[in-house]
């Protein structure tokens, strides 16, 4: 798994020179200054018979401070439905973070990278704060709409002396979905 994470790490962190050498196609793709975006993107997994089951929703909005600087809110929700020898377990729970995104280049393939800072709260997790480092790749199918692949590495910690100590028991979070601006 680690070796899995390393390599989708080093092939988004590589983005930003594929976007670069883009030739231009006369179109404009991608926001401007003072422009919003909205983008929502899903999960899921279940077993062979459907016995254990989770979905996850991320919907992210965020206002473009600059053409190529965004900041936002970004809420998800899961839920899972585990089976166990003597009963059915229901859990859901919730993030909201706040984030600020670099993207570089304008063309096509817009890669990022950025921060995020928030909260996880319900049932089987420990409610706490968390902040994370991401990365990723937008790459616009028409000139305002766009899919989306994000990988966030997220620290948890319940006051400012443990996130040191949160940073190294972190969790990767994998997102693919699409947005717009407007």
């Amino acid at each position: 798994m680690k070796r899995l994470a390393a390599l989708a790490y080093c092939i988004f962190a590589a983005t930003p020179a594929a976007a670069l050498a883009q030739g231009s196609s006369g179109m404009q793709f991608g926001p401007d200054a003072g422009e919003r975006e909205f983008s929502i993107a899903g999960s899921g997994s279940s077993d062979q018979d459907f016995d254990n089951s989770n979905f996850g929703l991320t919907a992210d909005l965020g206002w473009y401070l600059q053409r190529n600087v965004i900041a936002g809110i970004r809420q998800s929700v899961n839920f899972a439905d585990i089976q166990g020898e003597d009963a059915t377990n229901d859990f859901w729970n919730g993030t909201t973070r706040g984030y600020l995104d670099y993207q570089f280049g304008t063309h096509r393939a817009r890669p990022f990278i950025g921060a995020s800072l928030g909260g996880i709260y319900g049932d089987g997790v420990d409610d706490s704060a968390f902040a994370g480092l991401e990365t990723g790749l937008k790459y616009y199918v028409l000139e305002k709409t766009y899919i989306l692949g994000r990988l966030d590495y997220q620290f948890f910690f319940e006051s400012g002396s443990g996130a040191d100590e949160g940073f190294e028991d972190g969790a990767w979070a994998y997102t693919v979905g699409m947005g717009y601006n407007f």
